[in-house]
């Protein structure tokens, strides 16, 4: 799709392009799918960009290297939230926010929802206080579309076993299991946008339903 002003897509929030965001446990398989989700629609001739979490700017990329460090394993939870926050809020105005201006669809891999059930539920800063934080850092944008590959959390870590893990991916399977309930509580309390989808369903059925859903906006 052409990248002017003329044909903006009707997108969310006032602006003219799409946001669909990816969430799940580590090992889940969301990088796959919005990889898949970015050449399927590069191929349909729409403008597509990617954003990665934490990461996708110059200064979240210093900030990414903070918060994966496995040597900083006694990072804070509040200056873990506050630090994906910031990560956020810097690639929400520089990278998000201009392309979906520009009509072009953005997909997200992790968003807000990641912190509600990291920090806010994991990690005991409560829902509230981290919703309250980020509705600061990013003015409020919320997603399209999002889609939560949902799988038990000891096959989702065990597709990762062999690989180095960072600091948060080598947390207790237990903080992991945490992390898996609160994505189900949001996907109940966030039902007008969260599509969940099986993530031990093969990567073809996986991009097939994603596909379908995306139907009812492009």
């Amino acid at each position: 799709m052409a990248d002017t002003d003329e044909s903006p897509l009707p997108g969310a929030g006032g602006l003219s392009g799409f946001f669909f965001t990816f969430e799940g446990c580590e090992g889940s398989g969301k990088t796959t799918q919005v990889e898949l989700l970015k050449e399927y629609l590069a191929g349909r001739g729409f403008e597509v960009l990617v954003s990665r979490e934490p990461g996708g700017t110059a200064v979240g990329a210093r900030i990414r290297e903070i918060l994966l460090e496995p040597g900083h394993a006694g990072m804070e939870p509040l200056t873990e939230a506050l630090l994906f926050a910031a990560d956020r809020a810097q690639q929400v105005t520089e990278v998000i926010l201009p392309a979906m201006r520009r009509g072009r669809v953005v997909i997200g891999d992790r968003f807000v929802d990641s912190s509600l059930a990291y920090q806010g539920v994991a990690r005991g800063l409560g829902l509230e206080a981290v919703a309250r934080l980020n509705e600061w850092a990013i003015g409020g944008l919320e997603p399209t579309l999002t889609f939560y590959l949902d799988m038990p959390v000891e096959e989702a870590l065990a597709r990762k076993s062999g690989e180095g893990h960072d600091r948060i991916e080598g947390e207790p399977v237990e903080f992991h299991r945490a992390v898996r309930e609160a994505y189900i509580m949001l996907s109940k309390l966030y039902a007008h946008r969260v599509v969940v989808i099986d993530a031990r369903e093969s990567r073809e059925e996986i991009h097939a339903r994603v596909k379908r859903e995306l139907g009812r906006f492009l």
